[in-house]
């Protein structure tokens, strides 16, 4: 009965300590949806704020300043991109024939990268982005 009461008494305690844990947030989809296309719609250089950015794309990985004293943001996304493919022939002549057959596997790598720099009304002053696929 003493070992049931103990065992009870670790499970509500377990129970109030998940409670007080913050559960892990997943990736946000805005998050791996940094493309070029993505870039050019959501940011206008003196109009677009820190807020639409956040929104747009998430945390940035890298906030820093640079010699002027504008805040930066970095951007870095990457993505696995793979492939399949097959074909199939065939041909005859006369009575002689002959079949082939390929097939492949194809894996790249996109990374891209997006540097974002705010005037001093937080508002986005310049901003650069570059796509690598290797």
């Amino acid at each position: 009965m003493k070992k049931l009461k103990v065992a009870a008494g670790m499970t509500l305690v377990a129970a109030a300590l998940s409670g007080c844990v913050a559960p892990s947030q997943p990736m946000d989809n805005r998050n791996s949806e940094l493309t070029q296309g993505n870039v050019q719609m959501n940011l206008q250089v003196g109009q677009t704020t820190k807020a639409d950015v956040l929104e747009a794309f998430g945390s940035p990985n890298i906030t820093t300043r640079d010699g002027a004293g504008r805040e930066v943001w970095t951007y870095q996304r990457q993505a696995q991109v793979a492939q399949s493919s097959s074909q199939s022939g065939y041909w005859t002549v006369l009575l002689a024939g002959s079949s082939s057959r390929s097939s492949g596997f194809e894996s790249s790598s996109r990374m891209t990268t997006l540097i974002i720099k705010f005037d001093d009304n937080d508002v986005v002053h310049d901003f650069r982005s570059r796509t690598s696929n290797f």
